[in-house]
């Protein structure tokens, strides 16, 4: 079952270019998989039936949440469709198990005063505050996932045209504007923060560490956690936050739906639409406090 997977991996990281985290979350659902799988005794993946993949996934209702076992359903549907398709199994006995329903959770945003509390705490006289800054103004500016932040290289930053080049899911690079207010924050960075930063080394991404290693998604975390508590927000605010605010305040503003997914990077407008659901959820909580007849 081992050699299965890591052929399957493989697949996914050579042919289909998926990215090392969704590599390592497949690795990590398939995991589970096979545990199941030699509990009940099954070692080879041409005998397993739907029954056996269904009780699977009502084992994993006791403990997980549906949208973690949509997930689970789909990484197992992808394996066996690859073990049919590359011959080492005579059927898919996944295809016909639906995938469950998932109610769409409106994601957490901040108003646009949060917004400015959050941009303006950091210290400016200090040079990782002024990278702190350049990180939150970008975030917000460009709706990046911390994954993409973290892996921009210093060259796919184009402040002459005002773009930045980022690499999201699935490896796929889209190229997002940044506009005047981050363009002045990263000038800002990069002339009087990066170079200490880097402390006479080398590093080809964009933000760094003390003594010039690449930022992780772990020190970003922490950092915006720390910055939102100072700020005085009492929402619960992680990176992912300033990209909901992001595509939230475009919409407001009256950008439509197709711009505001190409510069998200999601490859289905279905993913965006939640944002119009954000809008109308705001405007029903408006009309009940504010109209006499609500």
């Amino acid at each position: 079952m081992d050699l299965y997977i890591e052929t399957f991996l493989d697949y996914l990281r050579i042919e289909r270019g998926l990215s090392h985290n969704t590599i390592y979350s497949y690795q990590e659902d398939l995991k589970k998989y096979c545990n199941y799988l030699k509990k009940a005794k099954l070692s080879d993946f041409r005998k397993i039936d739907r029954k056996n993949i269904s009780d699977f996934l009502f084992e994993l209702r006791k403990t997980i949440a549906p949208v973690s076992i949509a997930r689970m359903l789909s990484t197992v549907k992808n394996f066996h469709r690859f073990l049919l398709r590359e011959k080492i199994a005579r059927s898919d006995p996944s295809h016909l198990i639906d995938t469950p329903k998932i109610d769409k959770k409106i994601p957490n945003f901040l108003t646009f005063p949060e917004v400015n509390k959050l941009l303006k705490v950091a210290n400016l006289k200090r040079t990782q505050g002024i990278r702190d800054r350049a990180i939150l103004e970008l975030m917000y500016a460009c709706g990046l996932r911390v994954s993409e932040l973290t892996t921009i290289k210093f060259m796919d930053l184009n402040l002459d045209v005002g773009f930045v080049k980022c690499k999201g899911k699935g490896a796929k690079e889209r190229i997002v504007p940044l506009g005047k207010v981050a363009e002045k924050f990263l000038v800002k960075y990069i002339e009087q923060a990066r170079a200490k930063l880097l402390a006479s080394k080398e590093c080809t991404y964009l933000f760094l560490a003390q003594g010039g290693r690449s930022l992780s998604r772990q020190s970003v975390w922490k950092m915006i956690k720390k910055t939102v508590k100072k700020a005085g927000i009492k929402k619960d605010v992680s990176p992912h936050t300033l990209r909901h605010s992001f595509a939230t305040h475009l919409l407001e503003g009256g950008a439509d739906l197709r711009s505001v997914q190409a510069m998200l990077g999601h490859s289905s407008i279905s993913t965006t639409q939640i944002y119009t659901h954000v809008n109308q959820t705001r405007l029903k909580k408006i009309h009940k406090k504010f109209h006499p007849r609500a």
